[in-house]
């Protein structure tokens, strides 16, 4: 499995999201400044994120995206499946993999089951909170006096 730009940017939209919360909405155009990503991109990547019910969105002049829920409530890999779908680590494992015939007598089929539940262990208990908290020490760490 390899996650595209969209879902590496998709992580960087939500986290920016996070990190200026201020109670008010933010633009895309200010997230795509501060993480150098095309806003017609992030449209895109936008999008997706909400077919899943993820974000508050507001028009206008003073419109833009806000999370919906705390930051302890989103997992890596729900931001990540919203936009990449199905995160199996081939085409022949997962909700949508395509149906084997060998299946029950292929040890690599059980390879990739175990593949794939320890990358949904991980995707599944890291939160936007967690890398808030990692964003913050890396900061704290880059401080000089």
């Amino acid at each position: 499995m390899k996650i595209s730009t969209k879902g590496k940017n998709a992580i960087k939209l939500m986290l920016d999201l996070a990190t200026y919360n201020n109670g008010k909405p933010i633009r895309l155009r200010d997230i795509a400044r501060r993480q150098n990503i095309s806003e017609k991109y992030l449209e895109h990547i936008v999008s997706g994120i909400n077919k899943c019910f993820l974000l508050n969105s507001s028009r206008g002049k003073h419109g833009g995206y806000s999370l919906k829920y705390p930051p302890e409530q989103y997992t890596v890999g729900q931001i990540l499946r919203a936009v990449e779908g199905d995160m199996a680590p081939t085409d022949c494992y997962g909700e949508n993999g395509i149906p084997c015939e060998n299946k029950s007598m292929c040890v690599s089929y059980k390879l990739w089951g175990r593949l794939d539940d320890a990358m949904n262990n991980v995707l599944d208990n890291i939160t936007l909170a967690d890398m808030l908290e990692w964003q913050n020490e890396l900061y704290t760490d880059q401080y000089v006096i």
